[in-house]
């Protein structure tokens, strides 16, 4: 998709003279001979080591009854070496593919060997205290080795992590180890940005929304809503600053940090509106929601289209709802759109402004 729009990009500027036909093919070269973001070898290989790590798992769970405790650890122990030392040897001879496959068992392995010495010797701790030993292991490896392979293993252990939580403590918020899922989705975004495991970073943004959700769970209040509506639109805001510092932490973060502030927006709309059913308080949060899905559109609209999409559908909902609530009266709804676009014009104007000041200060800076 995207070498398309390149090629015919490459094209256009050809034909009015602004790049070489030379240069324009050897950007197009350029492109082709970088690895590709999507490889079925790679998919293939990762499905075989989360398939093998699984029945490694198995075959601890049913505690080698008739083989004595110390080869059983012996031999997790020594599957564990194994597999890390000969993923250190792949890397070395270039084949990563294979290394990552090696890593992702050997991580899974560290969980098996975690359960078999627990059940065996029957050790003192949880199911939370096993997940946090199992998820901190696999930093570490993804650390050591720079695999975004293991980097992905890790944010899925932080989704178990906060999982067995849940399930544990029936949902409930109990001493410290609900700030744990936070603290482990930042882990993981560091993760990500050390190993370059991009698509790793929706691991981490999803946890934090949904442990976000969760807190709504608990509380059930406006107070909590309205901290996610205002919350989450500052945090989208602060993504289309213009100062360097915000900008190159953004870009080279991607479309997910605008994305996912202004789910946390929308999700704040939407609880909102549980809450609030009538009355003016209903039409100033319907004319807050179109003008927040006006703003995101305005500020990421262009070069975000998870952001755009997400907030037409926003805006379309919102549209639809106030249409129907107000539906009884039709001078009722008609003072409804009314007021809702001269907001949505006055945002845009005001949207216009700072583009045109953000414009002159960039031109100031490059003079």
């Amino acid at each position: 998709m995207y070498r398309g729009r390149l090629e015919r990009d490459l094209s256009l500027w050809v034909g009015k003279g602004l790049l070489g036909q030379e240069t324009a093919g050897a950007l197009l070269a350029e492109y082709d001979s970088r690895p590709a973001s999507f490889s079925l070898g790679r998919v293939l290989m990762a499905l075989a080591a989360v398939l093998l790590a699984a029945a490694i798992l198995l075959v601890v769970a049913s505690n080698w009854e008739a083989i004595p405790r110390l080869i059983r650890v012996g031999v997790i122990l020594a599957l564990i070496w194994v597999v890390h030392l000969a993923a250190a040897r792949m890397l070395a001879r270039g084949a990563s593919a294979a290394a990552s496959g090696l890593l992702i068992i050997g991580a899974m392995s560290f969980g098996g060997a975690i359960s078999l010495v627990g059940q065996m010797y029957h050790l003192s701790g949880d199911e939370q205290t096993v997940m946090y030993l199992w998820f901190a292991i696999a930093t570490i490896s993804a650390i050591l080795f720079r695999s975004g392979a293991v980097a992905v293993v890790a944010g899925f252990l932080s989704w178990a992590s906060f999982a067995v939580y849940l399930e544990n403590y029936d949902t409930h918020w109990i001493g410290f180890d609900p700030w744990m899922a936070p603290v482990m989705a930042a882990i993981v975004i560091g993760l990500v940005r050390y190993t370059g495991a991009e698509r790793a970073r929706h691991l981490a943004y999803l946890l934090l929304i949904g442990w976000l959700a969760w807190l709504y769970t608990l509380y059930e209040e406006i107070a909590v809503a309205l901290a996610f509506a205002i919350g989450g639109m500052a945090a989208f805001v602060l993504t289309a600053l213009p100062t360097r510092s915000v900008a190159s932490l953004v870009r080279s973060a991607g479309a997910a940090p605008a994305f996912y502030s202004f789910l946390v927006a929308a999700i704040g709309f939407l609880l909102l509106h549980i809450e609030i059913e009538d009355g003016w308080p209903l039409v100033v949060l319907g004319v807050a929601t179109l003008a927040a899905s006006v703003l995101a559109i305005a500020l990421h609209g262009r070069d975000n289209g998870a952001v755009r999409y997400l907030a037409y559908t926003t805006f379309a909902a919102e549209m639809l709802y106030l249409a129907s609530v107000t539906v009884g009266s039709i001078l009722g709804t008609s003072s409804l759109f009314l007021f809702s676009g001269l907001v949505v014009a006055l945002v845009a104007w005001i949207v216009i402004r700072l583009e045109r000041r953000f414009s002159a200060n960039a031109q100031g800076e490059r003079a």
